[in-house]
């Protein structure tokens, strides 16, 4: 039996890589959006009230998953980060790139939510916690990633200087991750997983997943758009890229 193996390196090449995004982006799109609205339908309507909270606790469905990916995504960004130090390679520095501002939005997004959340838990909107502090570090951390990649004029140049950034902030993920661990917080512990502590019915689970793969999917699908338009940013000059124009809508 014949099995045809892919070449994976042949995707290293951004011409390629534009290609692959291009088909990909909308698919990905499509199960974020069905996924998210799941998620929320459980999250909102079928996940029971819980004793101890009431309703308010359904921010959670978005809380939680939030702050998964805003962790996921900075460890995915300082993984291309290596990569473009170590190989010179130009599609990893754009998808490190390309990420930040993904991972941006959903540590803000975590951090407001957080919020929300803490107010009538808590009594307050923000205690200086030591997760919710790092968390905060890591929000700053893409926002400096982003701002000095704008600074810099010479495209590689920039990748350079934000890979060291990238892989040196790095250190602030297993901070959150284990802060509640670490040190006495008011944040509670990991919301699944084993010994968490944390009693949750089967539909409060799900919700949780759904949600989470659900901006996962987002998180392609935009990382995906957004790196095209950095490869034919930089690339303007280059022939393929003058074919692509030249194509009929």
């Amino acid at each position: 039996m014949h099995m045809t193996r892919i070449n994976w390196f042949h995707y290293a090449s951004p011409r390629v890589f534009d290609g692959l995004a291009a088909r990909l982006a909308p698919c990905f799109a499509v199960v974020s959006g069905v996924l998210i609205l799941a998620g929320l339908a459980i999250g909102l309507v079928i996940a029971p009230t819980d004793a101890l909270q009431g309703d308010v606790y359904r921010i959670m469905f978005v809380h939680v998953p939030a702050a998964w990916m805003s962790m996921f995504i900075y460890v995915v960004m300082a993984m291309y980060c290596a990569l473009g130090l170590v190989f010179n390679a130009r599609l990893a520095a754009m998808m490190a790139l390309a990420l930040a501002p993904t991972g941006a939005l959903f540590t803000f997004i975590a951090l407001l939510s957080g919020a929300l959340w803490g107010k009538p838990t808590w009594g307050a909107w923000w205690v200086w916690d030591a997760r919710l502090s790092s968390e905060l570090i890591l929000l700053f951390l893409y926002i400096g990633f982003i701002s000095l990649h704008a600074a810099i004029d010479e495209p590689r140049r920039a990748d350079r200087a934000c890979a060291v950034l990238g892989l040196i902030g790095v250190v602030n993920i297993p901070v959150i991750y284990f802060s509640v661990q670490w040190w006495y917080t008011l944040h509670q512990g990991p919301s699944l997983g084993f010994g968490s502590g944390v009693s949750m019915s089967e539909s409060m689970v799900w919700g949780i997943v759904v949600m989470s793969f659900g901006f996962w999917a987002y998180s392609i699908a935009v990382t995906f758009v957004r790196v095209r338009v950095i490869i034919r940013t930089r690339e303007r000059t280059s022939p393929w890229e003058a074919r692509l124009e030249e194509r009929p809508a």
